[in-house]
């Protein structure tokens, strides 16, 4: 699904709506795919990243090749799951200009003021906010 009103060139967001999984709440995705509609931003919808993945869908390709010269924000949750399944999918993400936008562990408000901070020119160097305990994720299995 994809919903372009008003794209932003050289920005691209992509957000997974964990359809399958169930790991990110409930309101939380729901407010963020809210809140990316009603900003009237350009922005991909998948269900489920996890499933593009485990099929190899070629879009993923499509996506980790277009954010090579160009911003993505990927809004789903932990970004080394994220990029993980870039990788299974035989579709790794470029090392730069590629922000990921956790819903596990950072509040609606917060993953949309990162995203839609981002989509305006002056704003693309921010670094996104994470949570307080992201750091510590490397270990959780």
């Amino acid at each position: 699904m994809s919903h372009d009103p008003h794209a932003h060139p050289g920005r691209r967001i992509l957000y997974c709506h964990c359809a399958f999984a169930r790991v990110v709440p409930e309101e939380v995705k729901a407010r963020v795919l809210e809140g990316l509609a009603d900003a009237d931003v350009a922005f991909d919808a998948v269900p489920d990243l996890c499933e593009l993945a485990a099929h190899q869908d070629p879009s993923l390709e499509r996506l980790a090749a277009a954010a090579d010269g160009t911003e993505l924000d990927i809004v789903a949750c932990y970004p080394r799951a994220v990029k993980w399944l870039f990788h299974a999918a035989n579709s790794p993400l470029p090392e730069e200009g590629v922000r990921i936008h956790n819903m596990r562990t950072t509040e609606a408000e917060a993953v949309l003021a990162d995203v839609l901070t981002a989509t305006t020119p002056q704003a693309q160097a921010s670094e996104p906010t994470t949570a307080p305990n992201d750091s510590a994720l490397e270990t959780d299995p």
